[in-house]
């Protein structure tokens, strides 16, 4: 087996496209602008794409051959909120948009994606002022029905906001409000997924200067409705082999994951991800030093979910970069998304493990194997005058 190693990422590039991406609204259901930038992109790289009908991309990076191919797959949208009420007060009622709690909506700024022009706003709990409430605003529940958005315009009641031209189901954008930190740390919202788009970016900008041919064709697959649940299934293609998923990954008490690092996730609520090819990510890290945790996510989907529902048969694998407070306000560090990028370009150019992948229906000959023998174990000699043993032990 020859192994290329890590390509050398451009971290300046990486996070130069994470702050344009950011800067995009594209709560899911608003993705056309960050759909159009990311397609800029790949054709500043000399990379072909086509688009689905509502926007979701499927980019070519042309290997050797093209049956048994890669894809790498992130979303470019996010969670955002929607119009459900406008309120006599002139305020509006909110739904959110993916499944994040208003406990971190409270007090975030916000566009409200009209038809005839944008507006800006705050939400706010109906009781937001300790002046006029005192204590009450410390005892007001928490939930979607317990926020609203004040609008920044002339709207004191529901026919001024009808007059605004704000509409029941209009698309509110959070603010990202991101700060990128000299140490390396960077707080945001939408860091799930934006950063994992800016990873693949910064991947595929190493293999195109490197010039190196993969062994199969690799495609760069960007979903625009991941947050609620529609993921990649709309891309693939059935030469597609095996996908892996770029994504946040949940750093948190009682996980596994890391800020630091890839961190592999073995398995979500979907149930365990592919064997073979989530071992070989495993492989590849320890064969190119490059820093790994195992993970397991109970309250978590991705974009393979879908496509595995679907009834693709393909192999899916999930690398992430561990998130602390995943859905809320984010933070992440540079060194897992640099991490992240160098296992795409090790990957995208190792050696087909699976040749018989590359045809879609085959008989046994080639099939894959897992090991179930005992393991050899070391054997342990007790003393046996050992109290735990006693006389056994002889």
């Amino acid at each position: 087996m020859t192994e290329t190693p890590p390509l050398t990422i451009d971290v300046d590039y990486l996070q130069d496209q994470l702050k344009a991406l950011l800067e995009i609204a594209s709560p899911t259901g608003f993705t056309d602008n960050v759909v159009r930038y990311v397609c800029q992109q790949l054709d500043a790289l000399d990379i072909p794409f086509e688009l689905t009908r509502r926007g979701a991309i499927r980019a070519r990076f042309a290997g050797r051959e093209r049956a048994g191919a890669r894809a790498f797959v992130s979303h470019v949208d996010t969670l955002g909120a929607q119009v459900k009420q406008l309120k006599p007060n002139g305020r509006l009622g909110l739904v959110p948009i993916g499944t994040w709690s208003a406990r971190f909506a409270e007090g975030a700024r916000a566009t409200i994606l009209a038809r005839n022009g944008a507006y800006r706003g705050t939400i706010l709990p109906p009781k937001a002022s300790g002046h006029s409430f005192g204590d009450e605003v410390d005892e007001a529940p928490i939930g979607w029905d317990h926020v609203e958005l004040r609008v920044d315009a002339f709207a004191h009641d529901e026919a001024l906001l009808r007059r605004l031209g704000i509409e029941i189901g209009d698309i509110v954008a959070i603010d990202p409000q991101p700060e990128f930190l000299d140490n390396g740390f960077i707080v945001s919202r939408h860091l799930d997924n934006k950063a994992g788009v800016a990873v693949m970016l910064a991947a595929l900008k190493a293999l195109v200067e490197r010039g190196k041919e993969p062994p199969v064709d690799l495609f760069w697959l960007f979903t625009i409705a991941e947050e609620v649940g529609q993921g990649a299934a709309a891309v693939l293609l059935p030469d597609i082999a095996s996908m892996v998923a770029v994504d946040n990954g949940t750093s948190a008490p009682g996980q596994n994951s890391s800020e630091f690092g890839v961190t592999i996730c073995m398995g979500d609520q979907t149930g365990p991800f592919d064997y073979h090819l989530t071992n070989k990510m495993v492989d590849l890290c320890g064969l190119h030093d490059i820093k790994f945790q195992k993970d397991v996510f109970r309250f978590y989907r991705s974009d393979s979910a879908s496509a595995i529902e679907a009834g693709a048969d393909v192999r899916t694998a999930l690398i992430t970069f561990g998130v602390d407070a995943s859905h809320g306000y984010e933070r992440i560090h540079l060194h897992a998304l640099r991490s992240l990028s160098e296992l795409l370009t090790v990957y995208g150019l190792s050696d087909v493990d699976i040749e018989r992948d590359k045809k879609i229906m085959a008989g046994l000959r080639g099939f894959t194997s897992q090991p179930e023998d005992l393991a050899q174990q070391e054997l342990l000699t007790v003393p046996v005058e050992d109290p735990i043993i006693g006389d056994a032990g002889k």
